[in-house]
């Protein structure tokens, strides 16, 4: 592929939330055609059907088995966990050009008996993992070429290790007593909510669960151990808000001796100099989802407590967006050497 011309691109797994915002912000970058639109229902229909903001004229909706491999350069997969290592496991020895960008859990876990601990799915594609890389593109764009899978985060998990790993790295926190406390839009729970959230008023109320196990938290040991190189002790309190979407997670730390919330501000700037989608705030401003919802940004505020050398990092960003699709796209820009700004807003 010339760095002139389009790349063929499919979606597997057209009709989920990701994969509708996904769709939605490839229609306005200029470097792709979008060859292929999958999913195992609704096949023959046109994707505005399920999201009237899509109104390029697409490619109707087809099962996998139609998909031409030959075409393509890059396949986004935006499956329930378990469903992309089997179609990556087949296709990625065929054709050996061919890049994939997963947007659920399969390739995040390195060690796939932790993957199948908190999954409670076996895994197909166990030696394709060392073939894969996990990327918050702020952290890893530099190691981005030279693999073919790239695993997209999760959304919380993100939202969380922004924040943390330059504070961490620069050793300007203590290390063994965080607590993580997020919340997420319901869109985070993907489109069979109700089946996974059974309590009353599921729309008109917040809800906190799996203080203990969540499934995210192996994700976020292993990225603090890998980037940091250090025991990262921490608890983490997931809550689902009556809103659609948005992540804000509130992190409470203790600083090392004589660090102050201005030596962690502009720790935070420091390291994200050259990050336009990151965006530290002022000490002390107050912070919401609002200004991130359908974006790719994630804004961050260091906000100083009535105790001493104890801090509370804010962290937002859209789920959909920064914590899925829109990364995605930004890994894809990496992968393919596009501006890491195009498609984006």
């Amino acid at each position: 592929m010339s760095k002139y011309n389009k790349i063929n691109v499919a979606v597997i797994g057209a009709t989920g939330y990701t994969g509708l915002d996904l769709i939605l912000m490839l229609t306005k970058h200029p470097k792709i055609k979008i060859k292929y639109l999958c999913a195992t229902k609704n096949l023959g229909k046109r994707i505005n059907f399920f999201d009237r903001r899509i109104k390029k004229n697409l490619p109707k909706i087809s099962s996998v088995d139609k998909i031409k491999w030959n075409d393509l350069d890059l396949v986004y997969l935006s499956l329930p966990n378990g469903e992309a290592q089997k179609i990556i496991k087949k296709k990625f020895f065929h054709y050996k050009n061919l890049k994939f960008i997963d947007l659920s859990a399969d390739f995040r876990i390195k060690d796939y008996k932790i993957f199948e601990k908190n999954y409670k799915i076996k895994h197909k594609a166990k030696d394709l993992i060392k073939h894969s890389l996990y990327s918050i593109p702020e952290i890893n764009k530099d190691k981005i070429n030279k693999f073919r899978i790239i695993s997209n985060p999760g959304c919380y998990p993100t939202s969380i290790q922004l924040p943390l790993i330059p504070l961490i790295v620069s050793n300007l926190i203590q290390t063994k007593n965080i607590t993580i406390d997020s919340k997420s839009g319901y869109s985070g729970a993907g489109k069979n909510l109700e089946k996974k959230f059974t309590h009353k008023n599921l729309y008109k109320s917040t809800f906190a669960y799996q203080t203990k196990n969540h499934r995210h938290i192996c994700e976020i040991d292993q990225e603090f151990k890998q980037l940091t190189n250090k025991k990262v002790i921490f608890s983490f309190n997931p809550h689902l808000l009556p809103t659609f979407r948005g992540i804000l997670s509130s992190i409470y730390i203790y600083s090392k001796k004589g660090i102050s919330g201005k030596h962690l501000r502009k720790a935070l700037i420091k390291f994200y100099k050259n990050s336009r989608f990151i965006k530290v705030l002022g000490l002390n401003k107050p912070l919401g989802s609002g200004n991130v919802i359908n974006t790719n940004y994630c804004e961050i505020s260091v906000c100083e407590t009535r105790v001493k050398n104890k801090f509370i990092i804010f962290s937002a960003i859209d789920n959909l967006v920064k914590g899925a699709s829109g990364q995605a796209i930004q890994n894809m820009n990496f992968l393919f050497k596009f501006s890491e700004y195009l498609g984006l807003k």
